[in-house]
């Protein structure tokens, strides 16, 4: 059986919409292991421009667990079906991580439904794919709290969890409930994922955000997808690592407006 033998049906996510009606709507998509509660900080400033519509990527928060594995493409299509319940026909984007991941296959298999897109801390292809393969068998047995401990340590400096513990703790519970399953089929789509040869087809206006102290996705995975979209945009945030929208919050937030800025 192959990955394509695997695509599933888009289901309806949950999802929580800010800002004034009318406006331009920017969606923003989370990493795995969070929830849209991972934009929080980014809400007040971006709102005051924008129709922010935030949702929960299957297997994630509240949106419902299919069975595994999932591929990129079913996140994708679950996005593409949120926009048709809600009736938008184009969007912008950003998306950090995971939700990076599902912008780059929008971009590149329904353009029409794309202005422009902001990817953060994101690739085309993991480093080590094998190794997702492996966090899902490890979660399905052993559960989230087994790979809780790792998988903050790469979303933050230890500078960062020193000086703001109740903001790791609040992050790392979202991360502990997630459900099993969900994270699980996730990784396998991350296992399964090679979008490197759809970035050259992707028309938007793209800009790509890299966090310099990045372990997850180092800064040159964020340099190849900008060499590799036709007119992408590249910056380094410093001092932030994975989850660079929480750890540099003002930072992230003056880049999207800064690339929105034409829509505003």
């Amino acid at each position: 059986m192959t990955l394509g033998d695997l695509e599933q049906p888009a289901i309806d996510v949950h999802y929580r919409m800010d800002g004034p009606v009318g406006a331009p709507v920017l969606v923003l998509s989370h990493a795995m292991g969070a929830s849209l509660a991972m934009w929080d900080q980014q809400v007040a400033r971006l709102s005051a421009d924008f129709r922010l519509l935030r949702y929960d990527q299957r297997g994630h928060g509240a949106s419902s667990v299919p069975a595994g594995p999932y591929q990129i493409g079913d996140l994708g299509r679950d996005l593409v079906r949120l926009l048709d319940r809600l009736g938008l026909g184009r969007v912008s984007f950003c998306g950090l991580s995971l939700g990076g991941m599902v912008g780059l296959w929008l971009a590149a298999n329904a353009p029409e439904r794309l202005d422009r897109l902001v990817v953060c801390c994101a690739a085309a292809r993991m480093v080590r794919p094998d190794d997702y393969a492996a966090r899902a068998r490890q979660v399905r047995t052993q559960g989230m709290a087994s790979i809780a401990d790792a998988v903050i340590g790469r979303w933050f400096t230890p500078a960062f969890a020193a000086r703001r513990p109740e903001t790791v703790a609040a992050i790392r519970t979202i991360l502990l409930s997630t459900p099993p399953e969900g994270y699980a089929a996730t990784c396998e789509a991350l296992a399964g994922m090679d979008l490197r040869d759809d970035l050259p087809r992707i028309a938007a206006a793209t800009l790509v955000v890299a966090a310099a102290d990045d372990q997850s996705t180092p800064p040159e995975q964020s340099r190849q997808l900008a060499r590799r979209i036709p007119g992408a945009e590249f910056v380094l945030v410093p001092g932030a690592s994975h989850l660079a929208n929480v750890e540099q919050p003002d930072a992230v937030t003056d880049q999207i407006r800064g690339h929105l800025a034409a829509l505003r």
